[in-house]
């Protein structure tokens, strides 16, 4: 073989080396824009699963701030002013009942004294008025015994009669009815004997009429 030949040849086999190389470039080349194509989409998908992570916990505390703002919020207004409505009508009735207790045990104080105190000479004055702090069945009866036996009995045999209460309280008050418990201290005298003194305990149930408490039962116990 020539000196010649053999130089054809070994250009022939560089030229063939320089291709292949050249071809393995161009495959490098051809990868890179996979290679960034598939991190871009790897990228994508990350940033996606990372704002489907963060979107739930906001779209919960939207939901929250609604139930807040149009459930809760006027749910505990309400009972907060119900509240209030029932502790104002809990201290008005409170208030109401001291004053009916108040008003009818002085009703019945000054009813039982004016109905057990008289003199000879003002009896039938004294027990008239009295009578018109009475009402229903008992003004009737009451009527008609000072009428019968009390004042003509003061007047015949010159009896005066002094009533003093020492003590009352009441058992129930309401707005139109009560009852209360009176303690009598009575000093009767009958012309020119010495002094009797009784005590008693009467119970003395009263109706509101027209603005007034008149009594209408008056028992002794």
């Amino acid at each position: 073989m020539s000196i010649a030949g053999t130089e054809t040849h070994a250009s022939d086999a560089l030229e063939e080396l320089v291709v292949v190389d050249g071809g393995g470039d161009d495959r490098d080349d051809d990868a890179a824009p996979l290679s960034d194509a598939a991190s871009d989409s790897a990228d994508a998908e990350a940033d996606t699963d990372g704002s489907d992570g963060a979107n739930p916990p906001r779209r919960w505390r939207t939901r929250a701030a609604r139930v807040l703002a149009y459930i809760i919020l006027p749910a505990v207004a309400l009972l907060l002013a119900a509240a209030a409505g029932y502790l104002k009508w809990v201290d008005g009735t409170a208030r109401d009942a001291e004053v009916f207790r108040a008003q009818s045990v002085q009703a019945a104080i000054d009813s039982t004294v004016a109905m057990l105190s008289y003199r000879p000479d003002t009896v039938e004055r004294q027990l008239h008025d009295a009578s018109a702090l009475l009402t229903g069945t008992f003004h009737d009866s009451y009527t008609a015994l000072i009428n019968d036996v009390v004042i003509p009995g003061a007047k015949q045999k010159q009896i005066s009669a002094t009533a003093t209460v020492p003590a009352a309280a009441s058992v129930t008050a309401e707005s139109r009815h009560a009852v209360v418990l009176v303690f009598v201290d009575q000093t009767v005298v009958v012309g020119s004997d010495a002094p009797a003194d009784t005590t008693s305990a009467i119970r003395v149930t009263l109706d509101k009429t027209s603005g007034h408490w008149l009594v209408s039962q008056f028992d002794p116990i």
